[in-house]
């Protein structure tokens, strides 16, 4: 049997997804909520086109020993915060293994089919494991996710350019409250460039993936409207870059889930989450210019992709 501590609930997520309808904005947990969208998620992942994936996984693959043998060596719980289904977790979890410092995995999602999946894979490898469903744009989830935790040294990881799924400014900030002294942090995204990025994500099968959401509440495209794909430039601070994704109906529709009606006039423009990149100083300052020590840092092989490791 499989451990899951429960934070965000099916109801209060289901009542959010139609809020956020209402406003015209859907924030990144919804696009790991409905079967359907976990599906194309796992398909997504499975295909060598989708090179984010690639690039953080053969980073983490090439260097994890390096990386664990850099860590405290004492027992260390592993925090995935945004884990998915948590395959790259486990190419670190693999080396605390063998180097002696494996102690407890707790994967963070909004999305429980996928948390399902990753304490399934711990619970199959014999790996001691709980599952924490949680919104991590909220910070009373984050508050309690902390007064659950244990009190040795952690290793927090955000993969796959998760960062780049929220306010990167605001979050670093976040994540800067949640280290202590004793933690390190695995972080990783995806350094801009403007032809590659954009082709990384205007394509069909993240185009599928990206139209989940409303694929699941009956939508189609181009029958009912058109899926945007742009990329803009975040001038708060240099080097700050974003994808940018908006349905525009093409008719007045109406969508239905748990009883409940939103309508969505012709021509409305519902925004699909945005993905921010960098330039390698933007990143690295982001994580340093809160108080947090840069200890290594590894380049995929194609140089788009960032990963570092920081400590307290």
């Amino acid at each position: 049997m499989i451990q899951i501590d429960i934070l965000l609930s099916e109801d209060q997520i289901a009542q959010e997804f139609m809020d956020a309808l209402e406003r015209h904005d859907l924030p990144e947990k919804f696009f790991y909520w409905f079967p359907l969208s976990i599906r194309a998620w796992i398909n997504l992942c499975g295909d060598g086109a989708y090179r984010n994936y690639v690039r953080s996984h053969s980073v983490l693959q090439n260097h994890a020993a390096e990386i664990v043998s850099m860590l405290p060596s004492e027992p260390i719980e592993l925090i995935s915060l945004g884990a998915g289904q948590g395959t790259k977790d486990f190419l670190i979890m693999e080396h605390l293994q063998k180097q002696g410092k494996y102690l407890n995995y707790i994967p963070v999602d909004a999305s429980q089919g996928l948390l399902e999946i990753a304490c399934q894979s711990a619970k199959d490898k014999n790996l001691a494991c709980r599952g924490l469903k949680a919104d991590l744009n909220n910070d009373s989830h984050l508050t309690e996710m902390q007064a659950i935790l244990d009190e040795k040294p952690r290793l927090i990881m955000m993969l796959g350019n998760t960062l780049g799924a929220f306010d990167p400014l605001k979050f670093a900030s976040k994540l800067d409250n949640i280290m202590r002294p004793q933690d390190f942090l695995i972080l990783d995204g995806e350094l801009f460039n403007q032809t590659d990025t954009l082709a990384g994500y205007d394509n069909p099968i993240n185009r599928q993936f990206a139209f989940g959401p409303l694929s699941s509440v009956g939508l189609s495209e181009p029958n009912d409207g058109r899926l945007h794909i742009k990329t803009d430039v975040d001038n708060r601070q240099p080097g700050l870059y974003r994808i940018r994704k908006h349905f525009q109906a093409s008719q007045d529709l109406k969508i239905m889930l748990a009883g409940e009606t939103v309508q969505i006039l012709s021509d409305t423009n519902i925004e699909m989450s945005w993905s921010y990149k960098y330039d390698r100083d933007a990143l690295t300052g982001l994580i340093t210019s809160s108080g947090m020590q840069l200890a290594a840092e590894y380049l995929s092989t194609d140089k788009r992709f960032l990963t570092l490791l920081v400590k307290k």
